[in-house]
């Protein structure tokens, strides 16, 4: 698909929305990458804007994964034992995600989100254990919630920080702020393994998805930083997360209505 000059400078654009949400909220990857892309830079296909926008995403978790890690928020082996188990989930959830209607998947994506974000006002006021670790009560757990938050990651194609941090939340009862920072381990990971799965089928525009990276970097500086400031406001972490979910999904709703 050929795109003009203006649609890749607003790809840029939209890395930089997406990438402080990263930062900021550990999610928000592909469930605002996509939407931008479609709707925005003007990718008429659904599948080649989920490809392109995995490759950004995984590249930009990462980036927002160090400056996180820098912090101390990262809880990595709780964070692995949920990444592994994650892939395969990722994998499998990918490989039946491409067989499905385009418009199909970003409706069921919608209502999926508007669940999750619910889920989320409803732990608001939990504060968490900031020093949980993995022992044998949480890591049948963290297994489970992996693989399952990664077959719906790749299924729909998002990196799944807004999947993966409730689901490090209630694996491990840790607070936001560190499920944020470790729940960018699986997005990063989730995120190439979608890539890759739909790279091999030829959905990736890589010049695009280049500088969706390249404005996610900034962007994620600033919401990393913002961030460790919304840690010290009760609540307030939780509640932007899950606005910023409602948003986005009645968007999604409003223009995939007519797929079914």
């Amino acid at each position: 698909m050929h795109l003009t000059t203006i649609q890749y400078a607003l790809g840029a654009l939209s890395g930089v929305f997406v990438g402080f949400s990263l930062g900021l909220v550990g999610g928000g990857g592909s469930i605002l990458a996509v939407p931008f892309i479609v709707y925005l830079v003007g990718v008429s296909d659904p599948h080649l804007a989920i490809g392109t926008t995995a490759v950004a995403v995984a590249a930009n978790a990462l980036v927002n994964l160090i400056t996180h890690a820098r912090n101390g928020m990262v809880k990595w082996r709780c964070a692995g034992v949920f990444a592994v188990a994650g892939v395969l989930g990722a994998y499998l959830g990918s490989t039946l995600g491409k067989a499905i209607e385009g418009q199909k998947l970003l409706f069921l994506f919608a209502l999926l989100m508007l669940a999750v974000g619910a889920l989320m006002l409803r732990r608001r006021g939990g504060a968490g254990d900031p020093d949980v670790r993995l022992d044998g009560g949480n890591a049948p757990k963290l297994a489970g919630m992996g693989l399952v938050t990664g077959g719906l990651s790749g299924f729909f194609g998002i990196g799944g920080g807004f999947l993966i941090v409730p689901g490090l939340m209630l694996a491990t009862g840790m607070p936001i702020i560190n499920a944020v920072g470790s729940s960018l381990v699986s997005v990063a990971a989730f995120g190439a393994t979608t890539a890759a799965n739909y790279a091999r089928s030829g959905w990736v525009d890589w010049p695009l998805a280049a500088l969706f990276i390249a404005g996610g970097v900034a962007g994620g500086l600033a919401g990393a930083a913002l961030a460790r400031h919304l840690a010290t406001r009760r609540g307030a972490l939780n509640t932007v997360f899950a606005g910023l979910i409602f948003v986005v999904a009645i968007y999604m709703l409003y223009r995939s209505s007519g797929a079914f």
